[in-house]
């Protein structure tokens, strides 16, 4: 038997037999117009399947938290007509899970301690190149790399089609755990959806080519693989992408109705004129009954 098939008892991960989609949010700020398409885009894939649509609070980088974001956040989905179908995950509760993941693969010589700072990459030409892997170095004071086993060179996007990766990033032995104590989002977020589940990520193009990086990890652990869907960013005229960290004007709980038309409108959905009249409610049904992924531009940016 395959060492790795005991990660089934670490990771109690749900039958795939019906589709579950998520929306993730890091509370680092409030949810703005970039955040809600990303969203609409999944609630509507995943109840256009007759799925589950799954919220979970990406919380584990403390310092960028801002207090209180999370239960904003969640008023916001609501205040859209985006209810979620089972109890909110926060990864802050994951830690003892993610831990265990972390022994099962220094159990099974999966990973390895690295004491390289950003600079010292950053000089070897921005690409980690294993300096570390063979050195059998102390865990203090050391990042944890993933042994790079099944890189990723391309992968077929649901809507972008085939995604090719730039080689010595899909080869690189990348972070699983930071030095600072943290653990890496790669690690946290392929933990979590197979936790959780997750058949189909549907999400901005800024994850785009992360993605090759959680395809290795969900090998490495010998897990299914979910499918991805990556819809286009929304960018300023200047060229910034809607943010957090570009100080993003939040969107109005208030009056929800312009900004969910507009968000339909960007995914290419053609929302019905008289919509604008409508309430939340009956905005969101038309949305379900009337998706059309095949509608959504293929642009990986649009400028609003």
């Amino acid at each position: 038997m395959n060492s790795l098939q005991s990660l089934q008892t670490v990771i109690p991960g749900r039958p795939h037999t019906s589709y579950r989609g998520r929306f993730a949010p890091s509370p680092s700020g409030l949810l703005h117009f970039g955040s809600l398409v990303a969203a609409l885009a999944s609630f509507l894939q995943a109840k256009s399947k007759q799925g589950k649509w799954l919220v979970r609070i990406e919380d584990i980088d403390k310092p960028r938290e801002l207090i209180g974001a999370d239960k904003e956040i969640l008023k916001t989905l609501e205040a859209y007509g985006l209810y979620w179908d089972e109890e909110v995950l926060y990864q802050s509760n994951q830690a003892e899970l993610y831990n265990e993941v972390l022994n099962h693969l220094q159990h099974n010589q999966l990973s390895y301690n690295c004491h390289c700072t950003r600079a010292q990459i950053k000089q070897s030409g921005g690409v980690y190149l294993g300096t570390c892997k063979d050195l059998n170095l102390p865990a203090e004071g050391a990042a944890i790399r993933l042994k790079n086993q099944f890189p990723y060179t391309e992968f077929i996007d649901g809507l972008q089609g085939k995604v090719i990766v730039n080689s010595g990033l899909a080869k690189e032995d990348f972070i699983i755990h930071r030095r600072d104590g943290l653990f890496a989002y790669q690690l946290a977020v392929v933990v979590d959806d197979i936790y959780q589940g997750i058949t189909e990520v549907v999400r901005g193009c800024d994850l785009l080519e992360p993605t090759a990086r959680q395809l290795t990890l969900f090998k490495t652990l010998n897990a299914h693989q979910p499918n991805y869907l990556h819809v286009p960013l929304a960018i300023t005229e200047q060229g910034y992408k809607l943010s957090k960290q570009n100080a993003a004007p939040a969107i109005d709980n208030n009056n929800p109705q312009p900004a969910l038309i507009q968000a339909l409108q960007f995914l290419g959905q053609n929302p019905e004129p008289a919509l604008m009249k409508s309430s939340v409610d009956e905005i969101i049904q038309w949305a379900i009954s009337n998706w059309q992924v095949n509608s959504i531009p293929k642009k990986q940016e649009i400028m609003l």
